[in-house]
């Protein structure tokens, strides 16, 4: 691993090379406070370098405070370790695949900016007056709710109407089973780390939502990818994988997929759940984008009756990124764990993002919403669609639901390139090698349909194709 990460080091000398080696190692918590660095001759070897090299990058260390020289006995991390640094824990990407590219990128673009990268809706397509009308509502209400602390579990009225809503898509799960959450990345933190030891196996879809390998490998999980397919992950390669790696847990979305937009089959679902019991494998389905679709896919949960499977959902997408608001859905032995745990880290709930929540849900305007934009997103997924096939652009599959295009590039196109050149005319987009752990997506890319219909996109795209931009 030092050796590959040498080689990728060019424009240095070897000394530099060295020692930035193993800051990236100490860094990525490979190397620990007291942890006794390989010795002179050992690591000379192993790098194929002179031994003075390896002094001299020793030495240099040393001098920085970074590592302790003990004589006669090595050379060892210093105990004040830089701090974790997750964009070095991981393999040394491209900046313009780096999923943190895409979210800073997406997240810090100006008003002016185009962002079909993005992974949320624009402003003009969520209920803006819905939620004016909840902060009115709650302005008017008394002190608690503006004042006080949640309660861990969360609001009760809130977990009774998402219980209600499990039910419509065949999960029984009683509000006492229901935790809310700030968000469904909050939700997938908080099981994290009631879940994981540091070194635990974690599988995921590949490709997969971006953020799921940025999390995992803030918990020092080990990461394993497998295949996804239009209907589910490949179920051979998944059996494969869970007898050789055995992994904790499995993280995935059941229905509306990112960044892909397939759906699991009934098949593939019975498959793996009858994986996971062989397995011992604990499953989170993460459910976020429920609400895009016309009819309900099959969901694991439901199958399984939250045995085997934790679900997670969030309110994000269809109200609003500003009111952070999700929650888990678990057996209630686990759920009694989890609120210790939201106490020790988060102390109460967000009581009055819950409220406003509640409020929009209950008014009777959230369906007619969902309705519209429903078939909003119909539309816009038809209209880029084509416009991006006229362009050798060819998606993946045509998704049922929801707001994603895994697209193909025309042959020998690296999306990254076309992403550099993307961004000079400010445009930001998402190359695919950003959700595929083993960097296999290099000619894809994920389109936001809702936020690709600027015609300024298929320009800067055709540029870019044609090696102009």
């Amino acid at each position: 691993m030092v050796q590959k990460a040498i080689q990728m080091n060019e424009g240095r000398t070897r000394v530099e090379m060295v020692a930035a080696t193993i800051k990236q190692r100490i860094a990525g918590r490979s190397l620990t406070p007291g942890a006794r660095l390989p010795s002179v001759r050992g690591l000379a070897a192993t790098l194929k370098l002179s031994t003075s090299t390896v002094v001299d990058a020793y030495e240099r260390l040393v001098a920085e405070g970074v590592i302790l020289a003990r004589p006669g006995s090595g050379f060892y991390v210093a105990n004040q370790a830089a701090p974790f640094a997750l964009a070095q824990s991981g393999p040394k990407l491209d900046r313009a695949v780096d999923p943190f590219w895409i979210s800073r990128q997406s997240l810090e673009a100006d008003e002016t900016d185009l962002k079909p990268g993005c992974g949320w809706l624009p402003p003009s397509w969520l209920p803006g007056e819905g939620m004016r009308r909840g902060l009115r509502t709650l302005a008017r209400g008394d002190g608690p709710a503006l004042a006080d602390y949640g309660s861990p579990l969360g609001l009760p009225q809130l977990r009774q109407l998402i219980s209600r809503r499990m039910g419509e898509r065949g999960i029984e799960a009683s509000p006492e089973q229901i935790m809310l959450a700030d968000s469904g990345t909050q939700a997938i933190d908080l099981l994290c780390r009631f879940l994981l030891e540091p070194g635990d196996t974690v599988l995921v879809d590949d490709p997969c939502y971006f953020n799921f390998h940025a999390l995992l490998r803030a918990h020092r999980a080990k990461i394993v990818g497998v295949p996804y397919t239009p209907s589910g992950p490949d179920i051979e390669l998944f059996a494969q994988v869970v007898a050789e790696e055995r992994p904790r847990l499995y993280i995935t979305n059941s229905a509306i997929h990112n960044p892909t937009g397939a759906t699991l089959s009934p098949v593939t679902a019975h498959r793996l759940l009858k994986l996971a019991d062989q397995f011992d494998l604990t499953i989170i389905e993460d459910d976020i984008f429920a609400d895009f679709e016309y009819s309900p896919a099959p969901r694991l949960a439901a199958f399984d009756g939250l045995e085997r499977v934790i679900h997670i959902g969030s309110f994000s997408k269809t109200l609003s990124a500003s009111a952070r608001c999700g929650f888990v859905v678990a057996k209630p032995e686990w759920i009694d764990g989890l609120t210790d745990l939201k106490i020790a880290t988060s102390f109460g709930g967000g009581r009055l993002t819950a409220e406003l929540v509640l409020n929009v849900l209950s008014d009777g305007s959230y369906r007619k919403h969902m309705e519209t934009l429903r078939h909003r997103l119909s539309r816009a997924m038809s209209e880029v669609s084509a416009r991006l096939k006229g362009l050798g652009i060819t998606p993946w599959l045509e998704p049922q639901a929801g707001m994603f295009l895994w697209c193909q590039l025309p042959e020998g196109i690296d999306a990254a390139d076309v992403a550099r050149a993307a961004l000079e005319r400010r445009i930001v987009l998402a190359p695919g090698n950003a959700f595929s752990l083993s960097q296999s997506a290099t000619n894809f890319m994920r389109f936001n349909v809702s936020q690709t219909l600027d015609p300024r996109v298929f320009e800067v795209l055709g540029d870019a194709l044609a090696g102009r931009g």
